[in-house]
């Protein structure tokens, strides 16, 4: 399990740094490079819209990528789904800007954020299935987790990287080609990712499906007629999670460096600061999630996001460092109290037939309400000098909404796991086939 959950944990910061160094980039530098025409506020909600694309790509990618997934093994998923993520990155980090080829430029961007996004809407399934169909029982959370704090190392890294390359070169140098530099490193972390994930091997729930003929055909159909509304109702509970770290992680850096004159160095290292004890706190809190329940951390995070997110706003605001650090902490705690448990829920809900589509569309799906569209509202509404309350507001909409959707969704902890009953290496029935639909 430690062997798997390290090939899990290292393959989802592989392509999550991917993920996020374009985020960074297109809140640092993309807009004026790529959108030269459009006036400052114009050029970052520009380049934000490209960083939407690759959140409307991942629903699409989890369909491609989880069908293979329940048609052709989890394990081929790990290796496709990377393969793709780090070849867009990596050509993303050539394209010429809009001086040198015009329009094409900002096309290109498009074509490769796309991409991006395909491969990173197959690779959160595959890699979360095979720790939680190898896991035992009793301990599923936990080792389902280690994929979860994957995002967190990712964004670590691109981020650090983009804080290394700001401090050591000037403004004009970074905007150059120094921007480019984190994009060209992900072709090297792609080939490393591969290497650590040659030794995986095939879930057992799989190989039970395979040698029993009980695949699904196409499995997407059977998602959409048998869980339509559990689809919907994990994308709607999912999306707080994805606007929170979104605001914190994109949003916030372009809002702090633009609006606040705070510089970029600051920015990063109060936002790596608090992502670094997240992901710290991914394991305790998915361990609670195995003592007490996977709905109800979900519950308690849901609503501590409500809370919290005028608070984030008021300490943002301020320009402070330390404030600014203590607001993007509380409000990433608040994420990972949810997103440290749904590794193990989200599999729980499906059957294992149509458990890879089935989860990672319901997980992608929340990334389009709520990753693809918080940049580009939080930035639209935070004009003019006060404080940014509709950002707020927005926020704390998108958080009762999740709560909403929680609590119309079953709990999947087997009691067997909470009375203490000896582990087991394969899934209860209540564990695999649970489904509100």
């Amino acid at each position: 399990m430690a062997r798997l959950a390290a090939a899990s944990l290292a393959g989802t910061a592989i392509e999550f740094y991917d993920f996020f160094v374009y985020g960074t980039a297109a809140a640092l530098v993309l807009g004026p490079l790529f959108f030269p025409t459009f006036s400052p506020l114009a050029g970052t909600l520009a380049a934000f819209g490209t960083f939407a694309v690759g959140f409307l790509s991942r629903p699409l990618g989890a369909v491609v990528f989880g069908h293979i997934g329940d048609r052709y093994g989890r394990r081929p998923v790990l290796f496709a789904s990377l393969l793709l993520t780090g070849f867009a990155t990596v050509a993303v980090g050539c394209v010429p800007t809009y001086g040198s080829i015009g329009v094409a430029a900002p096309v290109l961007l498009l074509v490769l954020r796309f991409l991006q996004g395909l491969g990173l809407g197959g690779e959160w399934g595959g890699a979360v299935l095979l720790t939680a169909e190898h896991a035992p029982e009793r301990r599923r959370g936990l080792w389902a987790s280690f994929p979860q704090v994957g995002p967190a190392v990712g964004f670590l890294l691109a981020n650090g990287v983009m804080l290394a390359l700001s401090a050591a070169l000037t403004d004009a140098q970074f905007r150059s080609w120094g921007w480019r530099v984190p994009f060209w490193a992900a072709g090297v972390l792609a080939l490393a990712g591969l290497l650590l994930r040659t030794s995986l091997t095939e879930t057992p729930q799989f190989r039970k499906l395979a040698e029993t003929g009980q695949r699904a055909n196409v499995p997407l159909a059977d998602v959409v007629r048998g869980h339509w509304r559990l689809v919907l109702l994990t994308a709607g509970a999912l999306s707080v999670g994805y606007a929170v770290f979104y605001a914190v992680s994109t949003w916030a850096l372009a809002y702090g460096t633009e609006q606040l004159g705070v510089s970029r160095t600051v920015m990063l290292t109060c936002i790596m600061a608090a992502v670094a004890i997240q992901g710290a706190a991914t394991p305790f809190a998915a361990m609670l999630g195995d003592r007490y329940g996977r709905r109800p951390m979900c519950l308690l995070g849901c609503a501590a996001a409500a809370v919290w997110m005028f608070p984030l706003i008021a300490l943002l605001r301020t320009g402070e460092p330390l404030l600014m650090f203590l607001g993007f902490l509380g409000a990433l705690l608040a994420f990972i109290t949810m997103f440290a448990v749904v590794a193990a829920y989200l599999p729980e809900l499906y059957e294992p037939r149509v458990r890879c589509t089935g989860a990672a569309v319901g997980y992608n799906l929340g990334g389009v309400v709520g990753g693809a569209l918080t940049p580009i509202v939080a930035t639209a509404v935070a004009t003019g000098d006060g404080p940014p309350w509709g950002v707020a507001a927005y926020l704390t909409g998108i958080a009762l909404l999740s709560l909403g959707c929680f609590a119309l969704l079953p709990e999947t902890l087997p009691a067997a796991a909470r009375t203490g009953s000896p582990e087991t290496t394969e899934a209860t029935p209540d564990a695999t086939e649970a489904a509100p639909a």
